[in-house]
C-alpha cells in the first residue's frame, strides 16, 4: 500500500530530508517554491500540504499569505499546517485561523506534526478495504442556516456569512427609492441580483431595462441614456427617447459604470440628484423617474485616485455599495447552487440523474471558478448532458476543471493558474499590498474615516491600520 504524500513547502531542506526517519508512515516531498508546490498540487494532490515560514517571513507576512490563500482555495478539503516562529506576522496568524489551517509556533515538536497527519490525513492499512464511493442524492436536505432574498421569478440564496448579510442589508434597501451600487466580478451575478432588485422593490410592476456601457461606443451612450433629436448629428435622421424616459417609473441597470467619461458622469450624477438631464442637441429639461442600480466588475476607488472617476459622483454612489463575492470566496454556495443547475439541466435536456458521486462536489469545490456563476452552470450543464447512467461523475466534468487548471479573471490581482503564479516574490508581494490598500481604502470611506470602526471592521488593532494607512499614504 503506498504511503500517503505529504507535500512541505520549505527552505530547509535538511529539516525535509530527515521527516521520513522520523515519520515512517508518510512519503515527503519537498518543495522550496511556491511554483513546485502549485504544479505538485495540481499534478499529484497531497494528502496533506505543511508550509515551513520560520525564519523566512516577508516584510509583513503579505506575500505568505497570499499563498496560504490560494493553498486553501486549491485544497478545500486538505488538511494544511503552518509552522512559524513564536512571533508571528498577523497576516498569516489571522488566514490561519479563518481558514482551517493548523498554526505549530516556535519550538514545536515532531510529536505534535506526527499527531497532526494522523488525525488530519490518517494512513489506511493493508487489510482494510478500499471505501464505497460516496454518493448524494438531489432530494439531499440542504443547509437551513441560509439567507433568501426571493423576487417574482427568481431568488437569490445563500449560506457565506458574509453574503447572508450583504442579502439581509440589500433587503431594506431594495425597498427604498434609492440608487444601489454593485461591485463584483464578471460572471459574480450582478445583472441577475439587479433584476432580483427590482422585483422586490414597489416598482415590480414597471419595466426593468439594463444597459451595458460596455458594449456601446463612448460617443452613443448619451444617446442611448438620455436620447436625442433630430439633427443632433450625423445619424440622427428622427428624434430618439433615451432608456431615462422609455423606463419610465422602473428600474435601470447601468452596468461597467466605469467606462463613462467624466462629462457622462457629470451628467449621470446630476439625473441621479434631481432626475433632470437634455437629450442630445435639445435645450429643452426633461425629469427621469426611473430608479437606478449601477454596477461595475473594477472598485471604483482606485480609478478616483487615478483620476478616471469623478469624486463626487463615487461618493455618492458608495452610500449604497454592496459588493458581490467571487464564487472561489463562497465555497458554502457551491453545492446547493449546483444541485438547481443540476435540476434545472436535467429538465431542459430531458436527462434522469439519480445519484451524484461526492468526488464530483470535490471537484466543484477545489476549482477556482474565474468565470463565477456562469462558469458554473455551463460546467454543470455540460456535465449533465454527458450523463448516461444516472449517476453523476467527477469525469462528467471538463479536464481543466478536473485537473484544476483555471484562465485568467477579470482581477488582476487575482493569480489562479498554477503557471501564472510570478516566481518574483517582489512582483507578488507588490500585487497582494495594492489589494490590501484598496481594502482599506474603501473600509476607511465606508466607516467617515473613523479609524476605530474601521480596525474593528477589518479584524486588525488601530496601531496595525494606523501603520497600514501610513504605508499606502492614506493617512
Amino acid at each position: 500500500m503506498p504511503k500517503p504524500l505529504v507535500a512541505v513547502f520549505s527552505n530547509r531542506p535538511q529539516w525535509t530530508q530527515q521527516l521520513p526517519a522520523q515519520i515512517a508512515d508518510y512519503e515527503f516531498v519537498n518543495c522550496q517554491n511556491f511554483s513546485d508546490v502549485l504544479r505538485l498540487v495540481s499534478q499529484t494532490p497531497p494528502a496533506a500540504v505543511i508550509t515551513d515560514f520560520r525564519g523566512s517571513v516577508s516584510s509583513g507576512g503579505h506575500q505568505e499569505e497570499s499563498q496560504l490563500g490560494i493553498l486553501r482555495e486549491r485544497l478545500t478539503a486538505k488538511p494544511l499546517a503552518m509552522l512559524t516562529d513564536e512571533i508571528c506576522p498577523e497576516p498569516i496568524e489571522r488566514r490561519a485561523l479563518y481558514s482551517g489551517i493548523m498554526h505549530l509556533r516556535g519550538d514545536f515538536t515532531v510529536d505534535n506534526l506526527t499527531k497532526w497527519l494522523h488525525e488530519s490525513a490518517p494512513v489506511v492499512e493493508d487489510d482494510q478495504p478500499a471505501p464505497e464511493p460516496e454518493y448524494v442524492t438531489l432530494v439531499d436536505k440542504a443547509p437551513e442556516s441560509g439567507a433568501v432574498l426571493a423576487g417574482i421569478s427568481r431568488r437569490f440564496e445563500t449560506f457565506t456569512p458574509q453574503v447572508k448579510r450583504m442579502l439581509e442589508d440589500l433587503a431594506i434597501a431594495a425597498e427604498k427609492d434609492v440608487t444601489l451600487l454593485l461591485i463584483g466580478e464578471t460572471g459574480a451575478g450582478k445583472t441577475y441580483l439587479s433584476n432580483l432588485i427590482h422585483e422586490v422593490s414597489p416598482r415590480r410592476d414597471q419595466p426593468f431595462i439594463t444597459v451595458a456601457c460596455g458594449a456601446l461606443p463612448g460617443e452613443l451612450i448619451e444617446s442611448e441614456l438620455f436620447g436625442h433629436v433630430k439633427g443632433a448629428f450625423t445619424s440622427a435622421h428622427a428624434d430618439k427617447e433615451g432608456k431615462f424616459l422609455i423606463a419610465g417609473k422602473g428600474t435601470i441597470l447601468l452596468d461597467e459604470i466605469d467606462v463613462l467619461s467624466p462629462e457622462q458622469q457629470v451628467k449621470l450624477l446630476r439625473v441621479i440628484e434631481t432626475g433632470q438631464f437634455e437629450a442630445v442637441g435639445s435645450n429643452k429639461t426633461m425629469t427621469s423617474q426611473a430608479r437606478l442600480v449601477v454596477a461595475s466588475n473594477l472598485a471604483l476607488e482606485p480609478l478616483v485616485q487615478a483620476g478616471k472617476f469623478r469624486p463626487d459622483l463615487y461618493y455618492r454612489l458608495s452610500m449604497l455599495k454592496f459588493d458581490l463575492l467571487p464564487l472561489r470566496a463562497r465555497k458554502p454556495d457551491i453545492k446547493p447552487m449546483a444541485r438547481r443547475f443540476i435540476l434545472s439541466k436535467c429538465k431542459k435536456h430531458n436527462v434522469s440523474i439519480a445519484r451524484i458521486e461526492q468526488e464530483f462536489f470535490d471537484a466543484l469545490f477545489a476549482y477556482p471558478w474565474p468565470g463565477n456563476v456562469h462558469e458554473l452552470e455551463y460546467a454543470i450543464e455540460k456535465a449533465v448532458i454527458y450523463c448516461r447512467d444516472g449517476v453523476l461523475r467527477r469525469s462528467h466534468l471538463a479536464n481543466h476543471i478536473v485537473s484544476n487548471v483555471a484562465g485568467p479573471t477579470n482581477d488582476p490581482t487575482v493569480r489562479l493558474e498554477p503557471g501564472k503564479v510570478p516566481d518574483n516574490a517582489l512582483e507578488l508581494q507588490r500585487q497582494v499590498a495594492a489589494t490590501e490598500k484598496d481594502v482599506i481604502a474603501q473600509a476607511l470611506i465606508r466607516n467617515n474615516y473613523n479609524r476605530t470602526k474601521t480596525a474593528k471592521e477589518l479584524g486588525i488593532s488601530r496601531v496595525t491600520l494606523y501603520n497600514k494607512m501610513k504605508r499606502y499614504g492614506l493617512s
